[in-house]
């Protein structure tokens, strides 16, 4: 029998072996779940050593769980597994005519390889680089080449409604900046008003301010966003904000997915050539590489071992799906696409020996209905994650207890700040964590919770007090 086949007997065996393990929550987290009305049969728990053919709690391990942003961990750990931590994207630009002196007599063509980070500090270098290399004048179009990527089905609304937040952002073989546009807003009470500024400031972008000043406490998330009154309207491109601003509030941001795709990459690139001190008034619009011409240059991204740590201490969707694509790119070819990226994604299971029948999932990334996944395969993710050459890059991508990620402002002065690495998860009707702790006795923890209900939002005290008991000792 092979080194791996004895690892995935140990662990499936952990996972058949529960009478074994108890299934009676510790007292406060028992005590916390009833606080917050959530019956045990809407929770799921897995408490194991790392290496221990045995679990100390295992609660409804099997059942079939909506995991929130703890599916992350399956995309980020098998991407890490399959295309390796040193895999990069390339975004690639091709001349689409003659350039002689430093024009280009025709178009450029910028195809996309599905860069999850292609940011504003990303495309400038991008854009010095073809400066960099005689391009001065383009008196032809900007041609967009999305091709890498299937086209996404549906629209940014469909998860909850809300179009123009950020993180419903869809995949984009030519994503720039997320397609986001960060509004700072900034009280002037010597003038009474409010001046609002743009990064970036696409030149047709049309900002209308009727803020008025204001007194009282400052709101946070959706609650201040509201306050503003904002009005976005993509076809102009116009954003307008007509509500009151707090004093208080000093100096806030408001990220928006304001404009469509290819205006996006048209604004930001009339901005920016600019800049450099290059030309271009001609159109964008979408099309393909030209056959047979070479690139005239290759902007690669960061490597994937540092995008994971964006998708997971940060919980960022649009860079676990881009990564979520590129697995099914790299099995399949392009374009990639979701439904191959998820047979990649059961293939590699298999391959550990994890069926993991009642594995649904849709886009890898956990903002979702549908995906499901049980206590135990995370918990058995997570034992062959330890034992994986790219167990460093996979632990140093989890949020830090009272630290860093989503995980910063936890268990703050407590024995496990600091001790525990945990993805969180949370959805309307979902709440989860799962990850690591070191107990106070030097024992590497597996720890899994995930909680399916109406009041999932109020489970964080019972996540909090499952953590502070693995850490004084789990048995």
């Amino acid at each position: 029998m092979s080194r791996v086949r004895i690892i995935a007997f140990v662990l499936l065996s952990a996972a058949c072996a529960p009478a074994r393990a108890q299934a009676v929550l510790p007292p406060p987290v028992a005590k916390a779940l009833g606080a917050a009305r959530i019956p045990q049969a809407s929770v799921a728990v897995v408490v194991e050593e790392v290496g221990a053919n045995r679990s100390a709690i295992r609660l409804n391990a099997a059942a079939p769980m909506n995991p929130a942003s703890v599916m992350k961990l399956v995309t980020t750990y098998g991407s890490l597994e399959m295309l390796g931590p040193a895999h990069r994207w390339r975004t690639v630009a091709y001349l689409d005519g003659p350039l002689t002196e430093g024009v280009l007599e025709g178009n450029l063509v910028l195809k996309g390889g599905g860069d999850p980070r292609l940011d504003l500090a990303s495309f400038w270098m991008l854009l010095r680089a073809l400066r960099g290399k005689g391009l001065r004048e383009i008196r032809g179009d900007l041609v967009l080449d999305r091709s890498q990527f299937e086209r996404a089905a549906g629209g940014p609304g469909d998860f909850d409604g809300d179009a123009f937040r950020p993180y419903n952002v869809l995949p984009d073989a030519l994503l720039l900046n997320f397609r986001s546009l960060r509004f700072t807003f900034q009280p002037a009470p010597e003038a009474g008003a409010v001046r609002i500024a743009v990064e970036p400031r696409p030149p047709a972008l049309e900002v209308v301010n009727a803020l008025s000043l204001s007194e009282g406490a400052c709101p946070e998330g959706r609650a201040f966003r509201d306050l503003l009154q904002p009005t976005f309207e993509p076809a102009r491109p116009r954003a307008i904000f007509a509500g009151r601003y707090p004093a208080a509030c000093g100096e806030k941001e408001l990220y928006v997915a304001l404009l469509a795709p290819d205006d996006q990459v048209a604004g930001v690139m009339r901005q920016l050539w600019a800049e450099t001190g290059g030309v271009w008034t001609g159109a964008a619009r979408a099309g393909e590489a030209p056959a047979g011409v070479p690139p005239f240059h290759e902007h690669e991204s960061a490597p994937l071992g540092e995008l994971v740590r964006d998708a997971n201490k940060l919980s960022n969707n649009v860079i676990a799906r881009h990564i979520f694509l590129a697995l099914g790119g790299n099995a399949a070819g392009p374009p990639a696409a979701a439904r191959r990226a998820a047979a990649a994604i059961r293939a590699w299971l298999a391959r550990k020996g994890l069926a993991a029948s009642e594995l649904v999932i849709e886009n890898g990334t956990g903002l979702s209905r549908i995906e499901r996944i049980s206590a135990a395969t995370v918990a058995a993710l997570l034992q062959f994650a330890w034992r994986s050459p790219v167990m460093p890059e996979f632990i140093a991508s989890l949020p830090i207890a009272a630290s860093d990620g989503t995980m910063r402002r936890r268990l703050k002065d407590s024995g496990v700040a600091g001790q525990a690495h945990i993805k969180t998860g949370l959805l309307s009707d979902a709440r989860s964590m799962a990850g690591y702790v070191l107990d106070r006795s030097g024992r590497r923890m597996v720890v899994v919770m995930l909680v399916n209900h109406a009041n999932a939002h109020q489970a964080q005290e019972a996540m909090d007090a499952l953590l502070l008991w693995v850490y004084e000792g789990a048995r």
